[in-house]
């Protein structure tokens, strides 16, 4: 048995020097390098999808004698209270109770709510009516806002919302504001 030295090779089995091997991994990682830019410029240059309150209401035509489920209705809250946070833990009492989700926030400074008003120009409205059902005593105040939405407006009295129907149903035909996923 014998054994020979044999002398580095500098070439792996696919016949390319050093050089070439360095060469052809710089190009492919300039290549994926320039991909990346790209991407990220086209994602950077993209439009901005639609903001929420751009997208938060859906006019959904719904005919006479058809029922409206609480997920067909969009509910805004507005806090006229002290109580931080009010508006949100009564928005999230509506999401609980399947309604969908519209804006939070501050009333007007001149609002002047003890418990809660629904604020709107439909008071007889089917999705107003929903909405009032787990309001308890609500009352509907004739104010517009530029919330979207059946638009409730708690006060420091607020407690929860109670019980309420779980549909309504439209005499006549209507238009309520959804929730862009119905």
């Amino acid at each position: 048995m014998s054994f020979e030295a044999r002398a580095p090779d500098d070439s792996d089995d696919s016949g390319l020097s050093p050089r070439a091997r360095t060469a052809l991994t710089l190009s492919a990682l300039v290549v994926l390098l320039l991909a990346g830019l790209a991407w990220g410029w086209w994602a950077l240059t993209a439009p901005l999808p639609p903001s929420a309150s751009d997208q938060a209401c859906v006019e959904t035509e719904v005919e006479a004698g058809t029922k409206i489920y609480p997920d067909q209705v969009l509910v805004s809250v507005l806090n006229a209270g002290t109580r931080n946070g009010l508006a949100g833990r009564t928005m999230q009492q509506f999401i609980d109770a399947g309604f969908g989700e519209g804006e939070r926030g501050n009333a007007p400074r001149d609002a002047d709510v003890i418990r809660v008003q629904i604020w709107t120009s439909t008071p007889k409205h089917p999705a107003v009516r929903l909405v009032r059902s787990r309001l308890g005593d609500a009352r509907i105040v004739d104010r517009e806002t530029s919330a979207p939405g059946v638009v409730v407006v708690v006060g420091d009295k607020f407690d929860a919302l109670v019980p309420g129907r779980k549909t309504t149903t439209p005499v006549s035909a209507t238009t309520i504001c959804s929730p862009p996923f119905v």
